[in-house]
C-alpha cells in the first residue's frame, strides 16, 4: 500500500523518499504548465537534476492513448527498464495517465506521485486508481496500480487559481461526507477567500486519510471503497456532457454539483435530513456557481449515466448516504427519480 507523507519540508522530504527506492534510471512526468511552475521548485534536488523529463499536454482533454503513448516512446527510447522509476509531478492528469504508463510498462515500473493541485492531492494521486479517458468518456481505460509514495505539500497550492482551490476542496467535502459531521462542518466554515495554508495542509492530510483507510479496506471497489463514488455518477456525466459540446469543466466543479444531484437522492431513497441537504447545497451553490442545464438535455446525461462502467444492466448504480458517514453502497436510481433530482439540481443553483 502506498505511503502518504504530510511535506513540511519539500526538497528534504522529496529527495529522502528517491533514497528510500532502488532504482536504475529515474524519469519525472511533467506536463507544459508543471515543466514551468513546480519543477524547478525541485530543481535543486540532485537526483532531479539528472533525471530523464517527459512532458505532455496540459489539461484533462490531454488524458488521452495518444499522450499515453508519448509517455510510453520516450520511456523506451530513453532506455527504461522494468527497474526504473517514474515521478508525476503535476495535477490529476499527470498522475491518472503516469500511473498508468507506469502500471502498463514492462508490465509496471515503481512511481511516486507529487500532486501540484489541490484536486490532485486529496483524489487522483492517493488510492491507486490510474487511467485515460477514451471514447468520449471519463477514466475509461485504466487499472488498480498504487504509487509508492504520495508527496503532500502545500507549497504548490499558493500559485493555484481560486477555481482550482476550490476543485479540490469538492473531494474534500465528498469525505467529510462520507466521513463525520465534524469533519464536515470544519470545511464548511473554513475562510477560502484568506487561505490559511498551513492549516490547509493539514486539513487535506486528513481529508487524505480518510481515503487511504477506506483504500486499504477495498483496494480493487467490491464494497465499502464504492463510499468514494459519491458524487461522482452524476458529476462523470457532467463532465462528459461538457466534453461533448466543447465545454470541459474542473473535475471538482463537477463533483459539487453531482453532490447536489446525489444528497437529493440519498433524501428520497435513504431519509438522509433534508436540513443537512439544504446545508449542503448552499455552500455548493454559493462557491461553485452552476453547470447550465435544461430539461432538453436531461435524456443525453441519463444516457451517460446508464454507461457509467459502475452499473450493471440498464440501472444506475449510486453511493447515496442515510445520514452524515453513514453510507450506503449500492442504490439505483431509474430515470423518472434521476430526473426528478436534476430539477431539483437546477432549482437549487438558479438555472
Amino acid at each position: 500500500m502506498q505511503k502518504i507523507i504530510k511535506s513540511n519540508h519539500l526538497i528534504a522530504d522529496v529527495e529522502k523518499t528517491i533514497k528510500n527506492i532502488h532504482f536504475d534510471k529515474l524519469f519525472i512526468l511533467t506536463d507544459e504548465h508543471t515543466h514551468i511552475h513546480c519543477l524547478p521548485l525541485l530543481e535543486a534536488i540532485p537526483q532531479i537534476a539528472g533525471a530523464r523529463e517527459i512532458v505532455i499536454p496540459a489539461g484533462d482533454t490531454n488524458k488521452t492513448i495518444e499522450s499515453l503513448g508519448n509517455v510510453w516512446t520516450q520511456l523506451t527510447v530513453h532506455g527504461a527498464t522494468r527497474h526504473s522509476l517514474l515521478i508525476n509531478l503535476g495535477g490529476g492528469m499527470v498522475t491518472d495517465l503516469g500511473g498508468f504508463a507506469a502500471a502498463t510498462f514492462k508490465r509496471g515500473i515503481k512511481y511516486i506521485n507529487i500532486p501540484t493541485t489541490l484536486l490532485g492531492a486529496v483524489d487522483a494521486s492517493v488510492g491507486g486508481k490510474t487511467g485515460i479517458n477514451f471514447a468520449g468518456y471519463k477514466n475509461e481505460i485504466g487499472s488498480f496500480y498504487p504509487s509508492e509514495y504520495v508527496i503532500i505539500s502545500s507549497e504548490f497550492f499558493h500559485t493555484l487559481r481560486h477555481s482550482d482551490i476550490l476543485s479540490g476542496y469538492a473531494e474534500m467535502i465528498k469525505h467529510a461526507l462520507i466521513h463525520s459531521a465534524a469533519d464536515l462542518e470544519k470545511l464548511l466554515s473554513f475562510p477560502l477567500d484568506e487561505i490559511d495554508y498551513p492549516r490547509l495542509n493539514g486539513m487535506v492530510y486528513r481529508s487524505v486519510g480518510i481515503k487511504q483507510r477506506i483504500v486499504e479496506k477495498d483496494p480493487y471497489e467490491k464494497d465499502i471503497r464504492k463510499a468514494l463514488n459519491l458524487g461522482h455518477t452524476t458529476a462523470h456525466s457532467f463532465e462528459s456532457f461538457a466534453i461533448e459540446t466543447k465545454q470541459p469543466v474542473p473535475h471538482g466543479y463537477a463533483v459539487a454539483w453531482g453532490l447536489i444531484v446525489e444528497l437529493y437522492l440519498s433524501h428520497r431513497q435513504c431519509r438522509f435530513p433534508k436540513e443537512k441537504l439544504l446545508k449542503t447545497v448552499r455552500f455548493i451553490r454559493d462557491q461553485y456557481g452552476a453547470f447550465p442545464i435544461t430539461c432538453d438535455h436531461y435524456e443525453q446525461l441519463y444516457d451517460i449515466a446508464r454507461h457509467d462502467k459502475k452499473n450493471q444492466g440498464d440501472t444506475i448504480n449510486f453511493t447515496l448516504l442515510s445520514e452524515i458517514g453513514n453510507v450506503q453502497i449500492d442504490q439505483t436510481a431509474g430515470k423518472e427519480l434521476f430526473f426528478e433530482a436534476l430539477d431539483f439540481y437546477r432549482d437549487s443553483v438558479g438555472l
